[in-house]
């Protein structure tokens, strides 16, 4: 299949280019950056480069192009607006006329944090799920990766165009922006239990959905590493998280002490991927067992970390 790859400078892209071409795909890259998976250099929104891309050969679409919350401080809402929203309704669209019956769009878990979610108020951690809602996502980049679902949802609905869409959990490689403590591996040790997935992890679950979007007709997922925790655990969670993983993974405590690393005392949130697994038949490979694994035997750490990772379209400001 002829695949149009938006976002193939960014960090998922460069892992989604070749994870396709695995899959026997033909792939070619749109990004407003230049790149080594990038093929058209310009960004979706504007139609005319939508276009040109859609001109070369395309059978179906992937769409991870996007502004993110970084780039909050960097871009205008109007920009977040053009990109997020617009752009995506110029994909839609091209791929409606083309006649194609597959479209995959990267969202985020990000739009389902509203304030109090964020500020943790809740007595106990908050179980999210695609049932969450009402949502109200708290900056421009939750409220336009919001409108964009909703435009996939309208053009499967009105065209009959077969569209995934992916609400991934984290995987950017750089420091968190808004967390000081813990910070760097630590941290994303412990979003393994709650809210993290590997760069891998959120190009295979894109190949899936591939695959699958014409048997879904349109499909809203959360990819996440599946939690060892289950809802009745949220109360637990909240009051006391460290004792309940030292109970599921009695070693975990010692493992993260011998590298300098704490165990979390409190998580006010689970995102529950099961949905995933039991409509796309997709599941993460790595989850926080794995990273306990190679803690044990003094393997690498099965994901990235990258303290001064910036983004090619960064880079070029």
């Amino acid at each position: 299949m002829r695949v149009l790859l938006t976002g193939s400078s960014g960090w998922l892209g460069r892992f989604l280019a070749p994870a396709l071409r695995a899959a026997g795909h033909t792939v070619t890259g749109l990004d407003a950056a230049p790149g080594p998976e990038t093929h058209v250099v310009g960004t979706i929104a504007s139609r005319a480069v939508v276009d040109r891309a859609m001109g070369l050969g395309i059978d179906a679409v992937i769409h991870a192009a996007a502004l993110h919350k970084p780039d909050i401080a960097r871009y205008p809402v109007q920009t977040f607006i053009d990109v997020n929203v617009t752009g995506t309704l110029n994909l839609l669209e091209a791929a409606r006329i083309a006649g194609h019956d597959r479209f995959v769009m990267t969202s985020t878990t990000s739009l389902m944090i509203s304030e109090a979610i964020r500020r943790e108020e809740a007595s106990e951690a908050v179980w999210l799920d695609e049932r969450t809602g009402p949502l109200a996502p708290r900056n421009i980049y939750g409220v336009t990766k919001l409108a964009a679902e909703g435009l996939c949802r309208l053009y499967a609905t009105e065209h009959g165009l077969a569209t995934v869409v992916l609400r991934t959990a984290r995987f950017f490689p750089e420091d968190d922006d808004t967390h000081k403590r813990p910070s760097g591996e630590n941290l994303k040790a412990i979003e393994f239990l709650h809210r993290r997935l590997t760069v891998e992890d959120a190009a295979a679950a894109h190949v899936t959905a591939l695959e699958k979007v014409r048997e879904v007709g349109f499909g809203l997922y959360l990819v996440s590493a599946p939690p060892p925790f289950a809802r009745e655990d949220a109360a637990a969670l909240k009051q006391d998280a460290a004792a309940l993983i030292r109970e599921r993974f009695p070693d975990a405590e010692a493992l993260f002490a011998a590298r300098g690393w704490q165990l979390p005392k409190s998580l006010g949130r689970v995102y529950d991927p099961s949905l995933a697994e039991a409509e796309l038949g997709f599941r993460c490979r790595t989850d926080f067992a794995a990273v306990l694994a190679a803690l044990r035997e003094g393997a690498p750490l099965p994901f990235a970390h990258d303290p001064d990772y910036a983004s090619p379209l960064t880079k070029g400001r």
